[in-house]
């Protein structure tokens, strides 16, 4: 049944006629929102109130014919609910009205009891800006819509400074007294399971009159102007922009909301509607490409996608960009909205941008923290790593190196060194002094457990202490780091570097248990009743797997992995003669040259691949043979043969083929050629399994066909809802930066899922970092300087030592090496889309992007704004009608040029 008072009471503050043509009814959000926390009784009592002047209750009695007591009861009761502002005045409250947006619908769902039993309350929020949004898109001029990006100060600091009213400083001097809410945006978007992971609490200020209702209403807690400078600089260091409520007249306003474009409802108007005119402030970005590396930062953080990355470097044809529409002087309708804003963030043009950037599996700045080392400036290089890679140093060591696969350098002569240059870089992280320990950005407090001390368990471990949460890291080993710590050999990645690293982590508050088994020592469960919220699974693949042969259960065979474990905990086995290594991956290598360190005499690996399509590194391929390790390429074993339960030999036929017509492993065999191998030690390295015990047991988590953990691919959650994976159990055995990148998605999704109302991928940023094509480059003019190299190690002395004997550059190798780098990315804006609120000011540490003041409007006021949105509406529509053939015709025209093309 309607409420008939309230239903007029929506049209009162809608400022239009229950029947008329744009009159509210009972389908409509303002009805909707007051509907379960009103009465008519209430109502009757708020229809005598007026738009922003103050009534007491000796006022609004006799016009609703009620005592001033009970009257003085409803009108309180409308401001708790959010109906009405109150303030008290020389010792009376006084009662007045103000408008939808900003103003009641904030109010209502700022009420923290309300919001948690009705969640309509959010929706209708919701659906009072999609109604509004699409009329308004176009017709309202710069600077005068009802909210209004205010940039981030430390943006426009210098010449381009010129209004008071745009300074954050101008609103918090000009006030007394201020409040701290909650953001009334993402608590009506966590109301409907729509959260973005930016979270609600502690967001919004309020100042002055606002204030006042605020804390006498119980929605926000008082504050200090110097708290309240706090706020925003927190906001700020975590990416977020500012906006204020801008029909209180030219340089005033009641509130600063600290947003995000994929939460914020006024930042939907120019990320949905496209109609960035409504919102943004007098300011526009401008990109100094020159000083501009590509690094990603100010791209990730900007709210209307207005930054993404594109190429520097000149192409041999470039397209024509195609003829951009405005909603000033064009029909603005669904087809120029994008509905899906909040999932489809792009982080590169069409055009592509650097390939380090994008080959990185963890999408780190590489051309930033080369631009950062050539500078000197080793603590903000290491600081831009650890954004995405808290293992630098590791990594330094170990990684595959995918950006130097495809630098474009390399289509010149040789590719940076670019892990020689990390590896310089994360030196730092060796000392306690120069360490890099990441700000807690928020403190969310709730306990996170982690199975599995690998690197990706590692990284999530990182990430999510970042946030505040309360981590303990479950490792069944003695020791931590996972496949870093036991199946590395110290020779290439020394365990000093990993502890170093971990025991950054252990700065953060994390908490490490060691010699626990999850699922043996304790269970899921058992956690679960301890008060841990959620779970990363990432045990890796720490099992070796063998052959099927017959003869595999001597004592002298071991799968590689086994082998390795052993010798990294202390356990060295002692081999003595002959030692046969089957495989022909990195881990076999491994296997390979550790076994010269521990008393082979001879060590030999076979493999099925011929030497160019050996899956191991050619780099390391060429160290162990300088080690005197024997490669045999095209040899696979078919029996295993012993005497007395001793191994003495390995037989082996040649290979003819490794991977049938359709690229699946089916080797093919010559039985005419057949050799006998005699040995004294097989060392299996065929692949890695993983050995899951009973950790998933009464779990809902599926495993694939090959053991892996069945997770989404975007989100890292399983089946079981609390539990999420990464690393080698969900992907099978590949490298750490891999299982890095994993972990830090896993924190992402972890943190979304443990915050009430967030959704796992609204407002997640899709890291589709994508290279520019090469072959459309012109690369003339460049210089020739040499790819520099650390000291060549002698194998000889390598092989007696279980010590890292590669070296680390020079700085003097380091201003030559990053000298080469061609800076081939750049970020490029989309000016019209820009807002001006300065985020991506705060991201660039190179002085590459600046705020312009490119508009002169000024705030606008209640009073007056409607005459002026007349004005403007109406000089539109005369825009729109003259153009609306030319572009039609101009339409046709490039239709053909297309077609004929």
């Amino acid at each position: 049944m309607v409420k008939e008072t309230v239903l007029d009471f929506a049209n009162k503050i809608s400022r239009t006629k229950r029947g008329s043509r744009g009159g509210v009814t009972e389908v409509d959000p303002e009805y909707k929102i007051l509907e379960p926390i009103m009465t008519d009784e209430m109502a009757e009592a708020g229809m005598q109130l007026k738009l922003r002047e103050k009534m007491s209750a000796a006022d609004v009695a006799p016009l609703c014919g009620k005592s001033v007591e009970r009257t003085e009861e409803l009108l309180w009761e409308l401001a708790v609910v959010g109906g009405a502002f109150v303030n008290e005045v020389e010792g009376v409250n006084k009662y007045w009205l103000d408008v939808w947006v900003p103003g009641h619908m904030e109010m209502i769902v700022n009420n923290k009891e309300l919001i948690a039993k009705y969640p309509q309350l959010g929706e209708a929020f919701d659906a009072f800006g999609k109604k509004r949004g699409p009329m308004a898109a176009g017709n309202i001029p710069v600077g005068s819509g009802p909210m209004r990006v205010i940039p981030i100060e430390t943006a426009i600091d210098g010449d381009t400074r010129s209004a008071s009213y745009e300074e954050v400083s101008k609103y918090l001097a000009d006030n007394d007294v201020f409040s701290l809410s909650d953001c009334a945006c993402r608590a009506s978007r966590e109301a409907m399971g729509e959260g973005c992971g930016h979270l609600k609490e502690n967001m919004c200020i309020q100042m002055g009159h606002a204030a006042e209702y605020y804390i006498k209403t119980g929605r926000g807690k008082k504050i200090t102007r110097e708290e309240a400078v706090e706020v925003i600089k927190q906001a700020e260091a975590n990416g977020l922009m500012h906006n204020i409520p801008n029909f209180d007249g030219s340089g005033k306003t009641h509130a600063i909301c600290n947003c995000c474009g994929c939460g914020c409802f006024a930042m939907r108007l120019a990320t949905q509607w496209q109609n960035p005119d409504m919102i943004r402030s007098n300011y526009q970005v401008r990109i100094d490409e020159e000083k501009c590396v590509a690094c990603g930062e100010c791209v990730e953080a900007c709210p209307t996608n207005a930054m993404r990355l594109g190429k520097k470097l000149c192409a041999s044809t470039d397209a024509p960009a195609p003829e951009r529409e405005y909603p000033h002087d064009t029909e603005w309708g669904d087809d120029k909205f994008n509905p899906d804003y909040r999932t489809n963030k792009a982080v590169v043009f069409e055009e592509g941008s650097a390939p380090c950037k994008a080959e990185c599996p963890a999408h780190i700045g590489i051309q930033g923290y080369i631009k950062l080392a050539a500078q000197g400036r080793y603590q903000d290089a290491l600081a831009l790593i650890k954004k995405e890679n808290p293992f630098p140093a590791v990594c330094g060591r170990i990684c595959p190196r995918k950006c130097e696969s495809d630098c474009t350098r390399g289509d010149i002569d040789e590719p940076i060194a670019i892990d020689e240059i990390k590896k310089f870089i994360a030196q730092q992280d060796m000392n306690a002094e120069t360490r890099y320990i990441p700000t807690k950005r928020w403190d969310h407090g709730k306990p996170i457990a982690i199975v599995g001390s690998g690197p990706a368990g590692l990284t999530c471990a990182y990430f999510l202490a970042m946030d505040g949460y309360k981590v303990t890291v479950f490792e069944k080993q003695p020791a931590l780091g996972g496949m870093l710590t036991l199946g590395i050999p110290s020779y290439r990645l020394e365990k000093d570097v990993i502890n170093a690293e971990i025991d950054v982590l252990r700065e953060m508050g994390v908490t490490f248990q060691t010699g626990v088994e999850v699922g043996k020592d304790i269970t899921l469960d058992q956690l679960r009743e301890q008060g841990f919220k959620a779970f990363y699974v990432a045990i890796g693949a720490q099992a070796g797997r063998k052959l099927g042969l017959e003869g595999e259960d001597v004592e002298e065979v071991k799968t590689g992995v086994d082998f390795l474990r052993e010798v990294n905990l202390g356990n060295t086995p002692e081999l003595k003669g002959k030692t046969l290594v089957i495989g022909g991956g990195n881990v076999a290598i491994d296997v390979a040259r550790t076994a010269k360190r521990v008393g082979a005499e001879s060590v030999e690996l076979l493999c099925l691949e011929g030497r160019g399509r050996m899956p191991a590194h050619e780099e390391e391929v060429a160290e162990a043979e300088s080690e005197d390790v024997l490669i045999s390429n095209g040899w696979g074993p078919t029996r295993i043969l012993s005497e007395n339960g001793k191994l003495t030999g390995v037989e082996f036929k040649a290979c003819l083929s490794v991977l049938d017509a359709q690229g699946k492993f089916a080797p093919v065999f010559d039985d005419a050629q057949v050799k006998v191998i005699p040995a004294d030690h097989l060392l299996i390295s065929v692949g890695q399994a993983i050995h899951w015990g009973d950790l998933l047991a009464g779990s809902d988590a599926e495993l694939n066909g090959n053991q892996t953990l069945k997770a989404d691919a975007l989100t890292f959650q399983t089946a079981q809802e609390d539990v999420f994976t990464g690393g080698d159990v969900y992907t099978g055995p590949r490298f750490a930066i891999d299982a890095i990148a994993q972990g830090k998605e896993g924190a992402i999704s972890i943190h979304r899922f443990v915050q009430h109302g967030q959704s796992m991928v609204i407002g997640r940023v899709k890291r589709d970092y994508r290279s520019f094509d090469k072959q459309n480059l012109l690369l003339q003019g460049y210089d020739r300087a040499p790819r520099q190299a650390t000291a060549h190690v002698c194998g000889k002395q390598a092989q007696k030592s279980f010590r890292d004997l590669r070296g680390t550059f020079t700085e003097a190798q380091i201003k030559a090496e990053t000298a080469r780098c061609l800076g081939c990315g750049t970020v490029k804006a989309d000016e019209f889309m820009c807002v001006g609120c300065g985020a991506c000011t705060t991201k660039c540490k190179f002085g590459a992007i600046k705020l312009e003041r490119v508009f002169d409007a000024d705030g606008a006021d209640l009073k007056t704004v409607k005459k002026v949105i007349i004005k403007h509406a109406l000089k539109r529509k005369v825009r729109v009608t003259v153009n609306k053939p030319f572009k039609k015709i101009k339409k046709i025209m490039q239709s053909d040029q297309a077609k004929r093309a």
